[in-house]
């Protein structure tokens, strides 16, 4: 059974920074793309930052691109989010989520797993 569990979401100032962490169980992490998504009220989930299983390839979203770095230690099984220049339109519960054996971490990938999320909030 494959376990999620994230973690590193807070309140932030506008302008601020967080980093979120995303820890899996499992033998075979690194045979698996990872993604974060996040999903605000009243709106659909959305695929923010994916990597690829091998980390040489990542997806971001338009809306992030610049501002969020996605990272993966395979060493500890473990993906990261780097959020960099929060805007309030960042607020969101975020997820972790893997997908399947050697993919891109892009939004055409099927995600399988997920984390229970970490409530990011971004003050004005």
């Amino acid at each position: 059974q494959v376990q999620l569990v994230e973690s590193g979401g807070g309140l932030v100032q506008a302008g601020g920074s967080l980093r979120l962490s995303c820890a899996a169980s499992g033998r075979t992490f690194n045979n698996y793309a990872m993604g974060w998504f996040r999903q605000a009220p009243g709106k659909e989930r959305e695929l923010v930052a994916g990597i690829s299983w091998s980390g040489s390839s990542t997806y971001y979203a338009d809306s992030v691109k610049g501002r969020f770095t996605i990272s993966r230690d395979n060493a500890k099984n473990t993906v990261y989010l780097q959020m960099n220049s929060l805007k309030p339109e960042d607020t969101a519960v975020y997820y972790c989520a893997r997908s399947g054996a050697y993919g891109l971490g892009s939004p055409g990938d099927r995600y399988n797993y997920w984390g229970q999320g970490t409530q990011v909030t971004v003050s004005s």
